[in-house]
Order: structure tokens, then sequence, then C-alpha cells
């Protein structure tokens, strides 16, 4: 008897771990009953599903991928229970030894010797895991394997090539429906396309993952800058530019060098070995420390538009989601220890305050100390305590990502949700007492004695790209007209309107107002068409009528036809959403 538990935990970024997890183990108890051979390497969850990696004989195809669902059908069918058993080192060895699985002696050869070791079973089928997982095959009622890929073993091109097995997963077929309608609708806002039919960047072959800025893109990215700028200047922040290349010495003070080495590139310079910058923290550390300050110039704000470049992997790289070479919106906050829980409350209040004019909910993440941190547990469990308090202060949920923090010190993550409900990683702020100890930073106290001050690094975009990504896929490219590249189209219906339409396009633009004018020899028809795929914002056709009357036919990318305005209050109402930045 088959038994099905109706309310398998499915909320929480741990539930859906484990709850991914154990899909994995039955792909993979799936694939041993299919192709006996199989050789595992690992299959963990991840973002959004999971997947396994395998060693196998065969190229698997997408029938292939019918063929593994209903044998994890079969698996979930009967409800086996999954049991967690520890091993030892040696008991683990012996049996991925007699189970010829050369990729897991791999791995448990490779573990700490005091690793703990939990195999975990279902059936005839043993898989080694971290585990938890859930406690029954039968909890796992809705999946589908998505798609198939090349993945070097442990990711390095001297390995080799696995392929590698995706798939999701939920606890009811209606959220396994909801999430592939989803994936049709994201696939319709993709970014890369949107961005291509409004020609607002590319990506050149010749330079893979550094994006191309065309004039209708620049459009939106200085807006977004001002804007930015603008606020940023209101709450007393300072600017600075700090340079793209620093000497590799800068690095190793930083620890960059013994824990981010992999994701950066680097130059010689008259014989010295030097990086380009992947973060701006560095330089802003440079710019605090020319000069000595006193506790009465504290907080100390320095904010950065700095460009950085990180090497990512080819296989990773997603239009201007992930990209190579990005502006991060970054602000560096030196400050007096008494002075920190304020300070966080403060940029809280500023990243919500800048998500809510593009109409953005998020959820908060606190990322705890990572296995690679940098200074003593005193200081992580002090920091983490002071986002903890701000955030419940404020009244605000988040949950906990065990070990997510950066090298420094623990970190809020800001995850904005958008219209189809997907998530993305933009605003950050980190919380930091090793940067001002590694570079010797202090500032004069009231009893004349010198002091360390504590650090924090934030962003609210994350990266002026990904952001950019985000919004365009949000809105569908139809964005909110402050942002839009075109904001009035004009479009000729023949010669004779040609000057009309200009004589048009210069008083609009006269009211601030970006106008462009499509006077081409071209059907009418095709020529709205176009604007309407370019997401121009608001359309005029301008004829016989228009050339003798102040009165204009509009229509909008986000509202259709809107009937005929007379031009003064055309104007006007788009100078108030503007001005409101109108979502």
């Amino acid at each position: 008897m088959t038994i099905i538990r109706q309310n398998t935990p499915f909320e929480t970024a741990e539930e859906k771990k484990i709850f991914w997890e154990t899909s994995s183990q039955i792909m993979a108890q799936a694939l041993l009953r299919l192709y006996p051979d199989v050789k595992f390497a690992i299959g963990p969850a991840i973002d959004n599903g999971f997947y396994y990696d395998i060693d196998l004989g065969q190229r698997l195809t997408d029938a292939d991928l019918s063929q593994i669902e209903d044998e994890m059908r079969r698996i979930v069918r009967e409800d086996l229970p999954i049991v967690c058993r520890p091993v030892t080192r040696m008991e683990a060895l012996g049996e991925a030894v007699a189970k010829n699985q050369p990729y897991k002696i791999e791995i448990i050869n490779s573990l700490p010797q005091d690793a703990q070791l939990t195999f975990f079973d279902d059936g005839e089928f043993s898989d080694l895991r971290v585990g938890p997982l859930l406690e029954r095959t039968s909890q796992v009622r809705a999946f589908k394997l998505m798609s198939i890929a090349g993945a070097y073993w442990r990711g390095s091109e001297k390995n080799k090539m696995l392929q590698r097995i995706y798939g999701i997963s939920f606890p009811k077929p209606s959220m396994l429906d909801e999430y592939l309608q989803n994936l049709v609708e994201a696939k319709r806002r993709d970014h890369r396309k949107i961005g291509r039919e409004m020609d607002l960047f590319m990506f050149p072959a010749e330079g893979p993952g550094f994006p191309l800025y065309l004039p209708k893109g620049m459009v939106i990215r200085n807006e977004l800058m001002s804007f930015w700028k603008e606020l940023h200047s209101e709450k007393k922040y300072n600017e600075i530019r700090t340079p793209i290349i620093l000497n590799e010495d800068l690095w190793h003070t930083s620890g960059h060098w013994d824990h981010y080495k992999e994701h950066m590139y680097f130059t010689d310079i008259d014989g010295d070995a030097y990086a380009i910058k992947p973060m701006n923290c560095p330089g802003a550390l440079l710019a605090y420390k020319r000069r000595m300050y006193s506790y009465r110039d504290m907080p100390v704000r320095l904010s950065e538009l700095g460009h950085v470049h990180r090497h990512e992997p080819s296989g990773s790289l997603h239009g201007l989601m992930r990209v190579r070479e990005f502006t991060q919106d970054d602000a560096h906050i030196f400050m007096l220890p008494e002075q920190v829980k304020g300070e966080l409350k403060d940029i809280i209040k500023l990243i919500d305050d800048i998500y809510s004019v593009f109409g953005f909910s998020y959820k908060v993440v606190l990322a705890t100390r990572p296995q690679n941190a940098i200074g003593s547990a005193e200081d992580w469990t002090r920091a983490q305590d002071a986002l903890k308090e701000a955030v419940e202060d404020l009244g605000i949920e988040y949950d906990i990502a065990p070990g997510g923090g950066a090298f420094y010190g623990p970190k809020l993550d800001f995850h904005l949700r958008d219209c189809i409900g997907r998530t993305w990683q933009c605003g950050t702020v980190q919380l930091d007492f090793q940067m001002p100890q590694r570079f010797d930073l202090t500032y004069t106290g009231a009893d004349g004695e010198k002091h360390r001050p504590v650090m924090i690094h934030r962003t609210v975009f994350g990266s002026i790209e990904r952001f950019m990504g985000v919004l365009i896929e949000h809105f569908e490219g139809k964005l909110p007209l402050w942002l839009a590249p075109v904001q009035v189209k004009i479009i000729s219906v023949s010669e004779k309107h040609n000057e009309t339409a200009w004589k048009l396009a210069d008083e609009i633009e006269a009211a601030g107002l970006r106008t462009e004018v499509d006077a081409r020899n071209e059907k009418t028809g095709y020529k709205v068409r176009e604007a309407i795929l370019a997401r121009d914002s608001y359309i005029i056709v301008v004829g016989e009528k228009e050339a003798t009357s102040d009165m204009l036919t509009v229509r909008s990318s986000k509202a259709g036809d809107m009937g005929e305005f007379p031009k003064t209050e055309f104007i006007a109402m788009l100078q108030k959403e503007i001005a409101e930045k109108a979502l």
C-alpha cells in the first residue's frame, strides 16, 4: 500500500534543499535500475531543483529522460523508507569499491579524516550523502527531468566530461504545473531576447561574458545610475572612484589572493604583478587610510559605481545575469562600534526605499560563517548578532543560509521577487571586522587614543547589469517611463507628413522627453509593429489630422490604444508619469 504524505514541508530554503536532495537520490536509484554500470559523481540540490553528474557508456537523450522519470514514479509508488546509516571511513570505502564507484572513492578520500560519513538507504539502493533527507520516497509526488548537459568532474577541464541531469520536483502536482507554466513565461520574458528586440546590448563573439551596451541600453543604465547617485547624495554618501588595476600585494593584504584568486585576472606592469579588481573594497580601504579620522567624523560613507572583472566559467554565463565585467553599486561605511546597529537599519531602509520604486518585494537571507572564514569566532558571532538585531528591530522576517557568508564577514542578502515568482539575489549588506584589522585602519577616539573602526560593505542593485536584466524580464521590456529608452515614438504616415512629425518631435523633446521619429518609406502598420516590438512607451501616428490639429492619437506599450489627447495634455501626462516614477 502506497502512503502519500500530503503535508511535506516545502517552505524554507532548508526544507526545499532536503526535498531536492531526496529527489536526486530517487533519480540516482532509477538510473542504477536502468543502467547497472552507471558511475555516480555528485548529486546536490541547487537553487531551483537538483542534478546528478554521472559517467555512463552511452549518451543520454530526451527520450531516455522519459524512461528515467517512469522508473522514478515506480520508486515513489513503492513508498520505500529512507534510512540514514552512519558508517566509518573504511566501511564507506569498502562499499564504494564493492559497487565499482570510482568517483565516490575519490570523494571519500578527499574528505577530512574526522569527517562524519553517512549512507542513505532506500530499498536496494544506497548513496553517500550529508543529509538529511525525507523519510519515504512517496513524499516526492511531482517531478520532471529538465535537461542534460556536460560537466567536467570537479569543474576542471583536465578531468573527464560527465553527463549532468537536471531535475525539478515538488510535493504537489499543481506546484509542478505552475512551475512549468512559469518557465514558458520566463522564456517569453528572457532579457536576452528582449534586449535584441529593443536593441539594448550585445555580447560580441570577441568578448564572451563582456556586455557591449548600445545607445538605448545606455539610456537605461545612465538613468539607473543617476537615480542611485541622487539618493546617495541625499543620504550623505561621498562618491569615490578606485583604480581597476592594483598591485598584487594589496590582494594579499585583503585576503582575496588566498580566497578568490581563481576568479581574478592578472597582468604585469613594469615587471611587477598586478590584478584587475574583482571587488571594490580594497580601493575604498585605501581611500579611508589616506588620512586620520576622528570619532567626530564617523560614520564615513564612501560610495562607488565600481567597474569590476571576475572570471566566470563559460558554462555559467547568462546574458546580463552572469557576466565577467560589471558595475557594482558599492558603498563602504566605516563607523564606531556603537553606530553599527543604527547604520545597518538605515541601510536596510534605503534598500527598501529603492526597491519600492520598482515595485519589488523581496526576502532577506542571513548568510553565516563559511568554512574558509578569516578572523576569530568571537568577531563572527558579534557580526552575525548585529545583523540579526537590525532586521529583527525592523520587523523583517529572514531565512538563514548556514556557511553562506563572505570569507571576511556574515551578510544579509536581498532576493528580489519578480512578477512570475522567481527570486534574484541583488542587494547585500556585509558586516566586516576583518578588513579594518588587515589594513590597520584606525580613528582617534574621544580619549585621544587610536581605535579600530567597523566596516560595512553594501550594494543595492548588486550590479547594474543584473538589475537591468531583472527589470527587463520583470516588466517584459515595458519599462517605467522614466527608464524607457524611447518614451515617444512618432511615426509619419507618408513622406509628406515627415515635416509635421519632426516638428512634433522637437516640441516633445523640448519638454524633456526622449523622442524618436520613424520617417522611413515603409507601410504604417509595419512601422507600428516594429515600435511595439521595440517596447517604445508611447506611439503617435502622424497623418492628415495631426497636421491640421493639436489632437494626438496615442497608443501605449502597456495599455494599448488610448484614444485622442490634446498635445499639451499628453505632454503634461508624461511629465507627471516621469516625475512620479510611476510603474
